[in-house]
């Protein structure tokens, strides 16, 4: 079905979600939500409150309303696309499981982490980067929204060019700066950056050091116009930059002197804290605060939070985490930690019509159910159910407003 007949087909009826507890901005209310085609048009509180009409229903059951969860970065698309390394999916049949395992999880707007690097060992090239951009721009079946997030390898010039040509013809939706050499980021020193080559990626330690000789003898000139040339291209696109594990002050604001608004994963506090009062958004993974730490040993999430220098989590690696992590208690109101993967995000990337429960916001909604841990049981996009899980245990996704148990196709589309 084609997004101009589903546009249609939402703009002829109204559901309600009735029987929630509705995460709304500022509070948790008892009460239904009513969306005519793909907006909002009334919030109501009390189990009787609102219109008395609509054209279907969705009982909540008492469960909460969340906005539909935006992920500005998730590089999970690469598990489909390799469950094994060397065991190549299909790029569609990729995206597809890519899009159920993230509705499931509560993500209705996904920004892909595309890896725009040549590297063998990590499953990794352009010409995949661009194979996947391509199916993301053609994501009619699909039930979420779907965006490019392109990461651009500084060391790599081919990656550079390749990631001017994705903005170039405005199929990029997000570009990230990073720069994988020793003395930066998860690569601290020389031995760190080696360890992972050779135990992680399978590379002889004569490999490992040849990559890292190769990125090592990129200057500080010719980092800073590769990096003036993505910026540039990312303003004449309307695109937003981010940068990739920061790490100094001194980096920081480097790079927000060039107009990177977005520093994600910074890796000491000193660096989320300076982004912080520079008013770039800081972004940080979720699995983080769910595992408690760092995987990489880096800045801990939890303590991010605690310095109040947190606007934003990713579901990284792990779309189940970002639905976890609201539910992690930072001391904080639940709106506000719902606010870190819906609103928050949406305001970063320029996504201003979602993100959020209240007339004239587009209707992306997911009921969760928060115990033992986090399930979605319902999700709706762009005003149209598109996933249900059976009490059984098993999913069906339609995008038919009446559960009748077709199949169906929910809103898709680049989303803007």
């Amino acid at each position: 079905m084609s997004e101009a007949r589903r546009e249609a087909d939402a703009r002829e009826g109204t559901l309600r979600v009735e029987n929630a507890r509705i995460v709304a901005p500022d509070a948790v209310v008892q009460g239904g939500v009513l969306i005519e085609g793909d907006r909002i048009v009334e919030v109501s509180e009390g189990s009787t409150s609102g219109r008395a009409s609509a054209d279907a229903r969705i009982d909540a059951d008492g469960k909460l309303l969340l906005p539909g969860l935006i992920d500005l970065h998730g590089d999970d698309i690469e598990s489909h696309l390799h469950p094994r390394s060397g065991a190549r999916v299909d790029t569609p049949m990729a995206l597809a499981a890519a899009d159920r395992a993230n509705v499931a999880a509560g993500v209705t707007a996904k920004f892909h982490a595309v890896a725009f690097e040549d590297s063998p060992e990590k499953d990794r090239s352009t010409d995949l980067a661009a194979e996947l951009v391509d199916a993301v721009a053609a994501t009619d079946p699909l039930l979420g929204d779907h965006f490019v997030h392109a990461r651009c390898e500084l060391t790599e010039l081919g990656s550079v060019d390749a990631v001017e040509a994705v903005l170039d013809r405005g199929a990029a939706d997000l570009v990230s700066l990073m720069c994988h050499v020793p003395g930066k980021g998860q690569f601290r020193d020389r031995e760190r950056f080696l360890g992972w080559y050779v135990d992680h990626a399978g590379l002889s330690r004569e490999e490992a050091e040849s990559i890292l000789d190769e990125r090592a003898s990129l200057s500080d000139e010719a980092l800073d116009e590769r990096i003036d040339r993505i910026v540039e291209r990312a303003r004449e696109a309307g695109v937003a930059v981010a940068s990739h594990d920061d790490e100094t002050t001194v980096e920081v604001e480097r790079l927000d002197g060039r107009g990177v608004r977005i520093s994600e994963y910074p890796v000491t506090l000193d660096a989320a804290e300076r982004a912080h009062e520079l008013g770039l958004t800081t972004a940080m993974g979720a699995p983080n605060l769910v595992r408690g730490g760092s995987n990489w040993g880096n800045l801990d999430a939890a303590d991010a939070i605690d310095a109040g220098v947190v606007d934003v989590l990713c579901a990284d690696y792990h779309p189940p985490s970002l639905l976890a992590a609201p539910f992690v208690d930072t001391g904080e109101p639940l709106p506000a930690r719902v606010a870190r993967v819906t609103k928050h995000p949406a305001e970063a990337v320029g996504l201003t019509d979602r993100g959020r429960i209240e007339p004239g916001a587009r209707a992306d909604l997911v009921v969760v159910d928060p115990e033992p841990t986090p399930v979605v049981e319902r999700a709706v996009v762009a005003g149209r159910e598109v996933y249900r899980a059976r009490a059984a245990g098993t999913a069906r996704s339609d995008g038919g407003r009446t559960g009748d148990g077709r199949t169906g196709d929910g809103r898709t589309g680049r989303g803007r």
